[in-house]
């Protein structure tokens, strides 16, 4: 199992609508993302920078790859792009994270 860790961020004053949406986070894109491999997936927001921290479990061998071309991925993306930065396709603007240290 690997950790996969990126950053996003929000738009000023989103934080509410942010969380409101992912606590109704759609069944079908829910199971989707379990369907790739994800089996975990936390989200953290920074208040001050109003930067999200994200991280997932997932097995060496997923299929997260397909992800952005899937309809109902490119659905979720359009729904959260007016209060997150986002890039012309809609998806959110994601700086992966490299693992510096881990306690196991």
């Amino acid at each position: 199992m690997q950790t996969y860790a990126f950053k996003m961020k929000l738009e000023p004053g989103m934080a509410k609508e942010y969380k409101h949406r992912h606590d109704y986070i759609w069944t079908e894109l829910a199971a989707l993302l379990k369907e790739a491999g994800v089996s975990r997936y936390c989200i953290h927001l920074d208040e001050e920078t109003n930067i999200l921290f994200a991280h997932m479990q997932r097995p060496a061998r997923h299929s997260m790859d397909e992800l952005p071309s899937h309809p109902l991925m490119q659905k979720w993306w359009r729904h959260m792009a007016d209060i997150m930065e986002t890039n012309l396709d809609s998806s959110p603007k994601v700086t992966e994270l490299e693992t510096l240290f881990e306690l196991k």
